[in-house]
């Protein structure tokens, strides 16, 4: 089944070595917190939702929509879980461009460790590699292609194309569960906007020009297909329509006005000050949301910034703390204390519960503010190096 795709404007850049490492840290984090609570399929499924994967790029401190989070997200993924392939059973091969390429072989790897059919999944990739780039020709031309797969057989594939006369990316999402075939109607839904009239040979109706393709010239079918939610817009700023600011709300709530002596039983930490528990809060909800919760990608945004500095610079020292705790709560939970795991889950319970009773104000812009005026406090960083301490600005520490 295919779980669908995104529009995302076209960025160009590198990550910065600063934000690599922390993105493959994090990352790898996230994706164990998910095996170890919820199982291999249940990564694959998060992998599969695009406003998932939008959402963890977010909140991996990328650049809130733009094509680059794919790159770099699954970059990072690859680096990450290969590392633990051995203990969390999922291997994460191909890539972008001349790492595409690369897929084949490894797969076979993956299969000679595994004992899994290694042909069987060279196949999957190449096919699910062409239904997106010739079967369905929309205007997009395939870049990345990248195939995860668990021990137990089952796979996601995350895969990007290119429209430089749009400027525009867009990024499909697959998912082995209940496909029955690859050539008749495989998708659940594409998302985004509308390209015009699109050559899909996978539609039921298409049969008959599937038969008799070689003999036409002509009259090739074509349907429209359906436009889903996720297009994302080409203005680089995060902006107060882009969020749902009563589940910002919230979670700033519980960070910035419960009080950190009630988070330190919370918890069971000491040393976590407010800014940290902002960051954990949109991580756990990554770990542990539902899938109705990622209808905002922007909102995990406000864990740990942007590179670019949208919508704000990135707080490495912040960065770093969440690393440290959500590593140190796995570690634990193997041990089989799963307490700090538990307080981490709470996070995102709570701040749910915290949306019951609040209506949110006109808070947006200040908050943008208050974090871009305090960045040089949390080791803010961008591409455009660090943050500086603002002029005549009367700091107010929440």
């Amino acid at each position: 089944m295919k779980r669908g795709s995104a529009d995302l404007p076209l960025h160009y850049g590198v990550v910065p070595a600063w934000l690599a490492q922390r993105m493959s840290l994090l990352g790898g984090a996230i994706a164990e917190a998910v095996v170890m609570e919820y199982g291999r399929s249940a990564l694959l499924q998060r992998l599969s939702d695009p406003f998932w994967f939008q959402s963890l790029g977010c909140v991996l401190g990328m650049d809130w929509h733009s094509s680059g989070i794919t790159t770099s997200v699954m970059n990072a993924l690859k680096k990450a879980i290969n590392k633990r392939s051995g203990e969390l059973g999922v291997y994460v091969c191909g890539g972008r461009g001349k790492s595409s390429l690369q897929t084949p072989a490894e797969l076979l790897e993956v299969a000679r460790k595994t004992g899994l059919n290694g042909e069987e999944l060279v196949r999957h990739s190449r096919l699910s590699a062409k239904v997106d780039n010739t079967a369905v020709q929309d205007g997009f031309q395939l870049y990345l292609h990248s195939f995860i797969v668990t021990i137990d057989g089952e796979w996601a594939v995350i895969q990007q194309g290119m429209n430089p006369d749009e400027r525009m990316a867009r990024r499909y999402h697959w998912l082995s569960s209940s496909l029955e075939s690859f050539m008749e109607e495989p998708h659940t839904s594409v998302c985004g906007k509308n390209q015009g009239l699109i050559l899909n040979l996978t539609d039921k109706q298409a049969t008959a020009t599937k038969t008799g393709i070689m003999e036409l010239t002509k009259e090739l079918p074509a349907k429209l297909i359906k436009e889903v939610s996720l297009i994302l817009p080409r203005h680089h700023e995060v902006r107060a329509e882009d969020v749902n600011l009563k589940r910002l709300g919230a979670a700033l709530i519980l960070a910035h006005e419960t009080g950190v002596e009630n988070m330190e039983s919370l918890l069971l930490l000491k040393d976590v000050g407010p800014r940290t528990i902002q960051s954990l809060t949109l991580v756990s909800e990554v770990i542990h949301g539902t899938p109705s919760r990622f209808s905002d990608p922007a909102r995990f945004s406000f864990a740990h910034g942007g590179k670019d500095g949208h919508p704000f610079p990135v707080p490495t020292a912040t960065y770093d703390q969440t690393i440290e705790i959500l590593d140190n709560a796995i570690r634990q939970s193997h041990l089989g204390d799963k307490d700090k795991s538990e307080a981490l889950r709470n996070l995102s319970k709570i701040s749910q519960d915290t949306e019951n009773g609040y209506t949110p104000d006109n808070y947006f812009n200040h908050w943008v503010k208050h974090e871009r005026d305090t960045s040089h406090l949390h080791g803010g960083k961008t591409v455009f190096g660090d943050a500086k301490k603002p002029k005549d600005v009367q700091l107010k520490l929440w």
